[in-house]
C-alpha cells in the first residue's frame, strides 16, 4: 500500500508539475511574440513614412527599451510592481508612449495600450481602472487631431482597450499561475495539519479512554490481589477486553473516522464507574440517532467519564440521554467538583468536544453548579443524516480570482477584437444587407470562440471540435470572398482555434497557413506591401492570444482543480504515516498489556506477590502508552534503542523466552536509532502474538558499510513472510521505514527451521 500510494502522490506531483511548468514557459512565449509584433508593426509604419537614420534609430530604441521594460518587469512574475519602482517605471513607460506620438503620429497609435495594460498592473483597483480608461480617451483624442473625427478614432480607442487588456490578461495570468503553484505545497501541508488535528482529538477520546481505563483496574486489582483473587480475574478479564478494544481503535484511528456505538459506550461506562466504586445512573431514551450524531454522543460520553476518573472524587454519577425539540442531549453530572475546572479553561478534551459538536450545529456547556459538575452537549438532528464526515479545504482567494480573471479577460480581448472588426465593416462596406452578412459571421466566429474553443471544459479534441473548426473557417473567408476585403473576416479566431483544436504538428502548420492566406488577401485585394505584413503580424498576434489566453485559463483552472487532489494525496500519506506510527508504538505497548495481563491471571492465586509485580509493570505500559499517543498526534517519535532493548529483554523474559543480546557499539544517527528500535518493537511483537518461541537471539552488528539488526527465534512465526504473501501490515510498515533511509529488510524461515526478521542499513 506505500509503495502504491507513494507513486501515485509521486505520479500526481508529477503531471501536475509539468503542468504547471508548461504554464509559465507557454505564457512567456506568447507574450513575447505578441508584444514583439505590435512593436514590429509600429516600426515598420515608421520605415513606411520616412526611412531616414534620425528616424528609424530613435523608433527603434524607444520600441527595444518598451520591450525591454514591458518583458523584464511588468510582465515578470515577482516582480514589485506596485512598489516606487512600479511607478517610476510607469513614468518612463508613459513617456516612451505619448513623446513618439509627435514624431511618428499614426505609425505610434498602438503603443498607448501599453501604458494601459501596465496601469492595471501597477496602480491600485480603481485609480487603475480610470488610467487604463483615460489612456484610452487620450489615443483617441490624439487619433481625432490626426485625421479628424470618424471611426478610426473609435478604432483607435477600442484598439487602445483591447491591447491594454492583453497586456494585463498575459501578465496577471503568468503570475497567478506561478502563484498557484508555490502554493500547492502550503495547501497541502494545511490539509495535513488538519488532518493531524483529527488524529489528535481522535487519539484523545478514544485511546486516551481505554488507557485511563486500563490504568484504573490495574490499580484496583492490583489491591484486590492479596485480598479477593477472584474478584482480581474478573477485573483482569475486563482489562484483557479494554486492551483488545484498544488495538481495535488503533486501527479504526489509523484508517478513517470511526462510528462508536452509544450503547457500548454506555455499558462500558458504567462499567468503568462501578470498578472506581463510583455509584452511576444511566437513563437512555435517545431512539433512532443518525451515526454521526450516535458517533459524537459517545465521544462526549467517553470524554465526560475518562474526566471524572481522572480529575475528581466522585461518589455519585448520573448520565442522562434524552430526544427533546428536535435535538438529542447528553447531560453527565457528578459530585465531584474538580479545583482545576476554572483555571484549566476546561482542558483539550473539552475543546475537542466542543469542535465535535459545533460542527454538527450543536452547543456544549461543562460548568461546576453547586456541589456537582455538569457536562451537557446538544445536537439537532436535522440535516445530520447527508452531513459530511469532513470538511473540505477552504479555498483562498486567489485561487479563485484566477479562472474568474482568466474567463473575464479573454471575453474582453475577444470581444474587443470583434468589435473591431465590426468598425471596419461599416467603413468598408457601403450597404446594409453586405455589412449585416458581415457582421453576423464576426458575431458567429465571436460565439464558437467564448462558447467552444476557449472554454476550458469543452472537449476541442473531438469530432464536434473538428466539426466547429471547419465552420470558423467558413465564417472566416466567406466576408473575405463575397466582398473582397481582406479586413471582413476573423483569421485569428480561426489561427488560435487550430493550435486548440488539432494535435501540434498538425495545428502549427494549419496555424501558419491562416497566416499567409491573411498576408495574400491582402495582396490579392489590395496589392500594398506594408498591408501584407500587417496582414501576417495581425493574424499571428490574434491567433497566439486566442491560444495564449484561452490555454493559460485552462491551465488555471487545472492548477486550481488540482489543489484539492494533492491535499487529499497529502493527508492519505499522513494517514498512512500515523498508521505506522500507531502500529509500530501502540501496538506494541497494548499488545505487551496484554500478554501480561494474561500472565497475571494465571498467577493471581499461586504467587499473589509475582501477580502484582506484573501489574505494576502494566500500569507502567499503559502510562507510556499514553504518553506515545501524546508523541504519535504532535509529531515523529524518536525512540531510544537503549530503553527498546531493555523493554524487549524484559518482555521476553515475562513470556518465559530465553533470550540472548548481542549489540555492537556504534554512534548512530536519530533517524538509524529509531529505526532499529522500531524494527525491534515489531520483531518482539510479532513473536510475542504469532510465535510459540523458547528462545530467542537479538544481534546488531557493524560492518564498514552497513549495520545489520537480526532477530531469530525457533517459534516459527503463524503469518507468512513477506516472500510469500506480503506479510503483515507490521512487516510492510517496517519495509516502508527502513527503505526510507536506504535500507532493505528481510523476513521469513531459515534452512534451520527458525525465523529471522533482519534489516540491512547502510552507513552513509
Amino acid at each position: 500500500m506505500a509503495r502504491r500510494l507513494d507513486s501515485a502522490l509521486g505520479q500526481e506531483s508529477d503531471s501536475q508539475g509539468r503542468a504547471a511548468g508548461l504554464a509559465p514557459r507557454l505564457a512567456l512565449l506568447v507574450v513575447t511574440v505578441v508584444f514583439a509584433g505590435f512593436a514590429v508593426n509600429a516600426f515598420q509604419y515608421v520605415v513606411v513614412q520616412g526611412a531616414t537614420f534620425a528616424r528609424v534609430v530613435p523608433a527603434g530604441a524607444c520600441l527595444a527599451l518598451m520591450m525591454v521594460l514591458q518583458l523584464g518587469f511588468f510582465s515578470r512574475p515577482g516582480a514589485d510592481v506596485r512598489g516606487p519602482l512600479g511607478y517610476s517605471a510607469l513614468f518612463v513607460q508613459a513617456l516612451l508612449t505619448f513623446v513618439p506620438m509627435f514624431f511618428f503620429h499614426e505609425a505610434w497609435t498602438g503603443m498607448p495600450g501599453f501604458l494601459a495594460g501596465d496601469a492595471l498592473l501597477v496602480l491600485r483597483l480603481g485609480t487603475g481602472w480610470v488610467a487604463f480608461f483615460a489612456i484610452a480617451a487620450v489615443a483617441g483624442v490624439i487619433q481625432s487631431n490626426l485625421t479628424g473625427p470618424g471611426l478610426e478614432v473609435v478604432y483607435i480607442a477600442n484598439l487602445t482597450m483591447v491591447i491594454g487588456l492583453v497586456v494585463y490578461g498575459l501578465s496577471r495570468l503568468r503570475s497567478l499561475v506561478r502563484e498557484l503553484e508555490d502554493a500547492r505545497s502550503e495547501l497541502a501541508g494545511l490539509a495535513v495539519a488538519r488532518e493531524r488535528l483529527r488524529f489528535a482529538r481522535d487519539l484523545h477520546d478514544l485511546l486516551g479512554f481505554s488507557l485511563s481505563a486500563v490504568t484504573l483496574k490495574t490499580e484496583l486489582t492490583h489491591r484486590l490481589v492479596p485480598l479477593q483473587p477472584k474478584r482480581a480475574k474478573q477485573e483482569l478479564d475486563e482489562i484483557l477486553e479494554v486492551s483488545r478494544q484498544a488495538l481495535a481503535d488503533v486501527r479504526a484511528v489509523a484508517s478513517s473516522y470511526r462510528e462508536l456505538s452509544l450503547d457500548d459506550e454506555l455499558a462500558s461506562a458504567r462499567s468503568v464507574l462501578s470498578a472506581a466504586e463510583v455509584v452511576v445512573d444511566v437513563h437512555a431514551g435517545q431512539g433512532d440517532v443518525p451515526p454521526r450524531v450516535r458517533t459524537v454522543l459517545a465521544t462526549v460520553l467517553r470524554e465526560g467519564v475518562t474526566n471524572l476518573l481522572r480529575h475528581s472524587k466522585a461518589e455519585n454519577c448520573s448520565i442522562t440521554v434524552s430526544r427533546d425539540d428536535g435535538a438529542v442531549c447528553i447531560e453527565i453530572v457528578n459530585d465531584g467538583v474538580r479545583d482545576d475546572v476554572e483555571s484549566e479553561g476546561h482542558g483539550n478534551g473539552i475543546s475537542n468536544l466542543t469542535q465535535r459538536v459545533r460542527a454538527l450545529g450543536g452547543t456544549l456547556t461543562a460548568r461546576a453548579d453547586d456541589d456537582t459538575y455538569r457536562l451537557h452537549a446538544s445536537i439537532p438532528l436535522s440535516g445530520q443524516e447527508n452531513s459530511p464526515t469532513t470538511s473540505e479545504p477552504h479555498t483562498e482567494h486567489g485561487a479563485v480570482m484566477a479562472p474568474r480573471l482568466g474567463s473575464l479577460i479573454a471575453t474582453a480581448v475577444f470581444t474587443g477584437y470583434a468589435i473591431s472588426s465590426i468598425i471596419l465593416t461599416f467603413a468598408w462596406l457601403p450597404d446594409t444587407t453586405s455589412r449585416a452578412v458581415a457582421i453576423a459571421c464576426i458575431l458567429a466566429s465571436l460565439g464558437l470562440m467564448l462558447g467552444f474553443f476557449s472554454r476550458p471544459s469543452a472537449s476541442v479534441r473531438s469530432p464536434l471540435g473538428y466539426a466547429l473548426l471547419c465552420a470558423q473557417a467558413v465564417l472566416t473567408y466567406l466576408p473575405m470572398a463575397l466582398f473582397e476585403h481582406p479586413l471582413l473576416g476573423m483569421p485569428g479566431y480561426l489561427a488560435g482555434a487550430s493550435l486548440l483544436v488539432l494535435p501540434a504538428r498538425f495545428g502549427v502548420p494549419v496555424f501558419l497557413l491562416v497566416m499567409a492566406s491573411a498576408g495574400g488577401a491582402h495582396w490579392l485585394f489590395e496589392g500594398s506591401s506594408i498591408n501584407i505584413v500587417f496582414g501576417f503580424i495581425v493574424t499571428s498576434n490574434h491567433g497566439l492570444v486566442v491560444f495564449g489566453l484561452s490555454r493559460l485559463r485552462s491551465m488555471v483552472q487545472d492548477l486550481h482543480d488540482a489543489r484539492t487532489e494533492l491535499a487529499h494525496l497529502a493527508v492519505t500519506k499522513e494517514r498512512l504515516r500515523f498508521a505506522r506510527d500507531l502500529h509500530d508504538l501502540l501496538g506494541y505497548s497494548l499488545s505487551a498489556i496484554t500478554l501480561k495481563s494474561e500472565l497475571t491471571h494465571r498467577l493471581v492465586e499461586r504467587d499473589p506477590e509475582r501477580a502484582q509485580q506484573e501489574l505494576s509493570g502494566i500500569l507502567d505500559i499503559s502510562r507510556q502508552a499514553l504518553a506515545d499517543v501524546r508523541a504519535v498526534a504532535s509529531s515523529y517519535r524518536e525512540m531510544s534503542l537503549d530503553e527498546e532493548t531493555v523493554s524487549a529483554r524484559a518482555l521476553l523474559a515475562a513470556a518465559n523466552i530465553n533470550v540472548t543480546l548481542r549489540f555492537e557499539p556504534c554512534e548512530l544517527s536519530s533517524d538509524v536509532r529509531t529505526t532499529l528500535a522500531t524494527v525491534l518493537r515489531e520483531g518482539v511483537t510479532n513473536l510475542l502474538r504469532h510465535s510459540k518461541a523458547a528462545n530467542c537471539e537479538i544481534t546488531l552488528a557493524r560492518s564498514e558499510d552497513r549495520l545489520t539488526m537480526e532477530i531469530v527465534n525457533d517459534g516459527l512465526l503463524a503469518v507468512p513472510p513477506p516472500s510469500t504473501n506480503g506479510g503483515g501490515s507490521g512487516i510492510h510498515n517496517l519495509t516502508a521505514r527502513v527503505t526510507n533511509i536506504g535500507g532493505t529488510l528481510v523476513a521469513g524461515t531459515t534452512p534451520d527451521n527458525t525465523y529471522r526478521l533482519q534489516a540491512e542499513i547502510p552507513l552513509h
